[in-house]
């Protein structure tokens, strides 16, 4: 569980690098969810919990894209 906490952390400090409002929100969402489940003791939903886990963390990493404003009729 916490190597994939600290996975989901990394992964998002890679995907919403300079971008301070989302790195926040997506520090406080992670933190949220895994405190709300921290007293699970049910094996099936932890492990539920942990493929949900898993399968944002792939979708944060191939399917979030950062655009950059370089001038102002261009991203």
């Amino acid at each position: 569980v916490l190597k994939l906490f600290k996975l989901l952390h990394r992964t998002r400090q890679e995907v919403f690098k300079n971008d301070t409002r989302a790195l926040e929100a997506a520090r406080q969402k992670i933190n949220e969810e895994f405190k709300n489940n921290q007293n699970e003791t049910s094996e099936e939903k932890i492990n539920e919990l942990l493929k949900i886990a898993s399968d944002v963390e792939v979708i944060l990493r191939t399917s979030v894209i950062q655009a950059v404003h370089t001038d102002s009729d261009k991203i």
